[in-house]
């Protein structure tokens, strides 16, 4: 689980807090004594680390130092599910609707999920987002907040991080993300720019080069 450009603010649940409780690891040549322990273990660990990222994720905030109050507002979700979800007002019609068909075609060809939610904190439906699409570990949770300086914010699934060089995100998120670039050009175009990056890269053959360009 990649755990990239997430503000950190947050009030977080008890089960959210429950995932930064360090889990030792270490490496041995003897064989797996309980294969079937071992397996539940790492499903285990891999839900609650999902849990805790997406938890950074949804209830946004600019840092410990400087610390927002984690908002929970489902009353904010639309009645019908979408892909876009646009509370901010950054977007048109026109744009959710081009942003709605190229993430269904993502989905299609890649099998990944995308998930665009702009925001304008603190109004933000927060975590009931993880109910109302969903998220897995195949899930890339994109939120486009102008709030904290870079406006893109990304929550990674981990079976799109084993695929998605983490170094990729840090670079999308400079690239489209920075103030000056989403001053001049508009929130709206940060978000497209960077949903349009993301659909080439998860298209690009898996190996040692994928997604090494941000385009």
């Amino acid at each position: 689980m990649a755990f990239l450009h997430l503000p950190s603010s947050l009030a977080l649940k008890t089960t959210c807090r429950s995932a930064l409780t360090p889990v030792p690891i270490t490496v041995s040549s003897r064989p797996i004594q309980n294969p079937a322990k071992f397996t539940n273990w790492v499903l285990d660990f891999r839900s609650k680390s999902l849990n805790f990222a997406f938890c950074g994720a949804l209830a946004l905030g600019v840092g410990v130092a400087d610390a927002k109050v984690g908002v929970n507002k489902p009353e904010l979700l639309p009645k019908e599910f979408t892909t876009v979800i646009d509370v901010a007002g950054f977007l048109s019609d026109g744009q959710e609707k081009r942003l709605a068909e190229e993430i269904s075609d993502i989905e299609k060809d890649t099998g990944f999920k995308l998930r665009v939610l702009a925001q304008n904190y603190p109004d933000t439906p927060g975590l009931a987002i993880r109910d109302f699409w969903q998220v897995d570990d195949r899930t890339v949770v994109f939120v486009a907040d102008p709030n904290f300086g870079n406006i893109l914010n990304f929550n990674v699934g981990a079976s799109v991080d084993l695929d998605i060089p983490r170094s990729f995100w840090s670079r999308l998120a400079g690239k489209y993300g920075n103030m000056f670039y989403w001053k001049e050009k508009g929130e709206d175009a940060s978000i497209e720019a960077a949903v349009m990056a993301i659909s080439n890269c998860l298209r690009e053959p898996v190996g040692p080069n994928n997604c090494s360009e941000v385009k």
